[in-house]
């Protein structure tokens, strides 16, 4: 007998309860479930914003379902989330009346469970609109309160704190709630920006310049993955802060460059095409699949000076000899904490240790990849973090150990106008509120001659 297709509550039910089990992303589940269940284009846009608003404001949800609940431990998991699920519609979406998101959950939980869950779950449901919510101001701690009020476990909104101060990891916090815009490159070697804007609006795409880098485009309207634009290699989906790298970089005709951890080759098309074709990057990633994605990123957009291997960069002075490359990228392995509004639900799953963790093998690769370059070379070290653990401690434990290496002043001049005022000496800092792209650091090293 063939499954019934779900609709689209049923659907964004089904999707939470595979990502509590699976610990797997909601971005790699929510394309799956779309084809699936065959959801209309009508209905994907509500799919999307049940999935991603619940996991974003998981914790707060909590702490508005708490005082309804006599035991949540004993609730089953699907239970809980049909719960969280219906106070998201009732608490943050205007447009669907409580009455239709209360009768809609009853339903769910009558087709799933027996006649006392349903009873339990449409009492509870009753209350919250009778009563109304337990106010955020009852927690007197200002950490945990921001930590239950913007959803982010309080051992990281410490952390921030100590780090960044109290204001800026507020406005952090609640910048991650809110959904990312997608920005795409243009691809220089193929077509001017303008140009690309005007076949973009011809298909039905509303888009405007970025007003920080000189490639970017914003997207207002439309999936810039599904145009024609993008199926003929005019631009690739990039966030503007990680295009940032290729600036950094210095890029010039005919330069061997280096790009020890490149999937899913973002920014290896980027040196690429500030190449013009040129010189040649050589792409490495651990996994042989995802070294196949780059590939066929570098044949959609008619690079032909990109060559991939699948290598673990820290063994890379077995395949290359010192002194060979004139830049090296090393877009490190990290924590992620910078891109938490595309995975809202990584922030439940990190620890501070994987941090340490992480640290280790940055300085492992750091200190792999150093010798390959020349003489006078530039390294850049970026991630897509905001934890200083990952950042200015690793360079800064880089730099005590390799004298030949010293900070790149000049990087400032190679930036776009609109960030310079975030360089300090020779590295950046982004946070997602600077300009509404995902958090990023980069540092730039230079080899003394």
């Amino acid at each position: 007998m063939k499954e019934k297709k779900k609709n689209v509550r049923e659907a964004a039910l089904e999707l939470l309860e595979a990502i509590d089990k699976n610990q797997a992303y909601s971005n790699l589940l929510l394309n799956k479930t779309i084809e699936k269940n065959q959801i209309s284009r009508m209905d994907v846009g509500l799919l999307t914003e049940l999935i991603y608003g619940t996991l974003q404001r998981k914790m707060t949800l909590d702490y508005y379902l708490a005082p309804f609940l006599k035991n949540s431990k004993k609730l089953e998991g699907w239970v809980l989330n049909l719960l969280r699920l219906t106070v998201y519609q009732m608490v943050y979406l205007d447009r669907v009346p409580d009455r239709a998101a209360i009768f809609e959950a009853v339903e769910i939980a009558k087709k799933r469970g027996h006649k006392g869950i349903s009873g339990m779950v449409n009492g509870v449901l009753r209350s919250i609109q009778r009563n109304g919510l337990p106010s955020l101001d009852e927690i007197a701690d200002p950490i945990e309160r921001l930590s239950v009020a913007t959803s982010h476990p309080e051992w990281l909104v410490k952390r921030w704190v100590e780090q960044l101060g109290f204001e800026k990891t507020q406005e952090m916090c609640e910048v991650n709630l809110t959904p990312p815009t997608q920005t795409a490159r243009v691809n220089s070697t193929k077509i001017s920006r303008d140009d690309c804007m005007t076949l973009l609006a011809e298909e039905g795409f509303q888009v405007e310049k970025s007003s920080i880098l000189p490639e970017a485009i914003k997207a207002l309207r439309g999936n810039l993955a599904t145009s024609n634009a993008f199926k003929e290699g005019l631009l690739t989906i990039q966030d503007e802060s990680s295009m940032l790298v290729a600036h950094a970089l210095d890029i010039h005709t005919d330069e061997k460059v280096l790009d020890a951890c490149a999937a899913p080759g973002g920014k290896s098309t980027h040196i690429a095409e500030k190449l013009n074709n040129t010189g040649s990057v050589i792409s490495l990633d651990l996994h042989e699949h995802k070294v196949k994605l780059i590939a066929e990123t570098a044949l959609r957009l008619g690079l032909n000076n990109i060559k991939t291997k699948a290598l673990d960069s820290r063994k890379v002075q077995q395949q290359f000899t010192k002194d060979s490359f004139d830049k090296i990228l090393l877009d490190a392995p990290c924590s992620g904490l910078g891109v938490m509004r595309r995975k809202p639900d990584m922030k439940f799953t990190k620890k501070a240790e994987d941090l340490n963790r992480l640290q280790t093998i940055q300085l492992d690769l750091l200190d792999s990849v150093a010798p390959l370059l020349k003489n006078g070379g530039i390294l850049v070290y970026s991630t897509c973090t905001i934890d200083k653990e990952e950042n200015t401690a690793v360079v800064e434990k880089f730099l005590n150990k390799h004298p030949e290496f010293v900070g790149d002043l000049s990087v400032k001049e190679r930036m776009p106008e609109g960030v310079q005022p975030l360089v300090e000496d020779f590295s950046l800092q982004v946070l997602p509120q600077d300009f509404g792209s995902d958090g990023f650091y980069i540092a730039c090293l230079r080899k003394k001659v």
